[in-house]
């Protein structure tokens, strides 16, 4: 199992971490710069003990966007090349919908491993994840170009943590995921979610442990036979530099 955990609020971050502490669990974490219920944000300076133990623990670490931008399509630019529409959530331009040539792009993603290196001294791992898990196929494309694979969830790993608990409570999402889930599948949730009343967290532990019961062991998307020789592919190519340096495109 690849179980992958995306910002998202923060609020949940501490106890996720004990969890994982305590299930000897590797995750990977897709980082955006999002605003937390604290004030702050998941990349501020206050945050940076957190990322650096979780680096220290062993887990992968992804670009989710600096500010959470979605990608809402795509538009012809006066050249006529392909440019993403791209919406971000948060920073000096949230709520505006801008076009992005491909550097761009790359300059949104590579501003995570800037910030990731600056807080644990460590390195992005050569993956990342559309908000929203959507991107344009040329935005895929592009991303790949700058040395970044994406990466989804397994229609079964979507743990539900978006959903309204009236409706899909803990014990239903756990009952669902311990029955679909299957050997190799990607996991996703958040390090917590605005929109969720209940939090989603408590149920991670029985889910893993779940899991484990059926003789299912976890892994980071380093590991991943899709995604494993990206690293070694990438320090071998003279085309890119490491995630989270512009590299040369």
């Amino acid at each position: 199992m690849y179980l992958t955990l995306d910002t998202g609020n923060m609020d949940e971050a501490e106890r996720i971490a004990g969890i994982l502490r305590r299930q000897d669990v590797r995750a990977t974490f897709f980082l955006a710069n999002e605003k937390t219920r604290r004030g702050d944000y998941a990349l501020d300076d206050s945050w940076a003990g957190y990322w650096r133990e979780r680096a220290a623990e062993g887990h992968a670490f992804g670009s989710h966007t600096f500010d959470h931008v979605y990608f809402r399509g795509e538009a012809k630019g006066a050249d006529g090349r392909l440019l993403a529409l791209a919406r971000p959530q948060f920073g000096r331009d949230a709520g505006r919908t801008l076009r992005w040539d491909a550097k761009a792009l790359c300059r949104e993603i590579d501003r995570v491993g800037d910030r990731f290196h600056r807080v644990t001294g460590g390195d992005l791992d050569p993956i990342w994840r559309a908000p929203g898990g959507r991107a344009p196929t040329s935005v895929i494309e592009n991303a790949r170009d700058c040395g970044y694979a994406h990466v989804h969830w397994a229609d079964a790993g979507f743990l539900g943590d978006e959903l309204p608990s009236d409706r899909y409570p803990n014990a239903k999402l756990l009952e669902r995921a311990l029955r679909d889930v299957r050997d190799g599948d990607i996991l996703m949730a958040h390090l917590g979610i605005w929109s969720r009343k209940d939090p989603y967290a408590p149920t991670l532990e029985p889910l893993i442990a779940g899991l484990k019961a059926r003789g299912l062991c976890f892994a980071t998307i380093r590991e991943h036979p899709r995604y494993r020789g990206l690293a070694r592919d990438r320090a071998a190519s003279p085309a890119v530099g490491r995630p989270g340096k512009a590299a040369a495109r």
